[in-house]
């Protein structure tokens, strides 16, 4: 089986995907995308939107789409519970950040607020931090009524919600968001950072990350 993502290195749904990949061990080919504007990257993501995971030329988009789908292609290791309460617990972590906050804060909404309503740097950047303060209080309210506490979100491996969590504790830190009102976001966060799955799906790990940025 041929895999081929379609991403960028500091795309976040891109990078829930690499994490994903690497905890299962699957091999996949990285396609730095120039431009989303590309008529053949327009071809696999009627959209526009990335990441996009070629499976033997078959074009599967959005983030947790895809990664249902590994997890059905390639079910062991899991990057699920086994309880089914617990499952649909981290399934909603997950869509809290893909569905809920990610959709208000990525790049094509900064960019609408600031072409098209004239907002400036100083408005965008509160726009950003504000979304993220209400997403990521009901996300540590959710792992503080858990009845036990573990070293991940969910169980005593990563789950598919560390592996959203942590790409956008890159982008909250990427806008200087106060993280402190998060402790428990911010231990799960640091312990996935130790892993070699975690590490070698970062941004600045990626071919394409900026030679000067490193």
């Amino acid at each position: 089986m041929r895999l081929r993502l379609h991403t960028r290195c500091q795309n976040s749904a891109g990078q829930r995907v690499r994490i994903v990949l690497n905890l299962k061990g699957v091999a996949y080919e990285y396609v730095a995308i120039p431009s989303l504007r590309n008529d053949a990257f327009r071809e696999l993501s009627p959209h526009g939107l990335m990441p996009v995971l070629e499976v033997d030329g078959h074009a599967v988009v959005q983030s947790l789409a895809i990664v249902e789908l590994l997890e059905e292609l390639f079910p062991e290791p899991s990057v699920l519970p086994v309880e089914p309460i617990a499952r649909a617990e981290a399934r909603a972590f997950a869509n809290a950040i893909a569905c809920d906050l990610h959709q208000l804060n990525n790049h094509r909404v900064r960019r609408y607020l600031a072409e098209e309503l004239s907002a400036d740097e100083h408005e965008t950047i509160a726009w950003y931090r504000h979304w993220i303060a209400r997403s990521f209080a009901g996300l540590e309210a959710s792992l503080a009524r858990r009845p036990q506490e573990h070293r991940f979100c969910f169980a005593s491996q990563p789950t598919m919600a560390d592996a959203f969590l942590v790409p956008q504790m890159d982008n909250a830190r990427r806008f200087d968001r106060d993280l402190s009102p998060y402790p428990r976001l911010c231990a799960k966060d640091a312990a996935c950072r130790k892993l070699d799955a975690f590490i070698a799906a970062a941004p600045e790990t990626q071919p394409d990350y900026p030679d000067g940025s490193r």
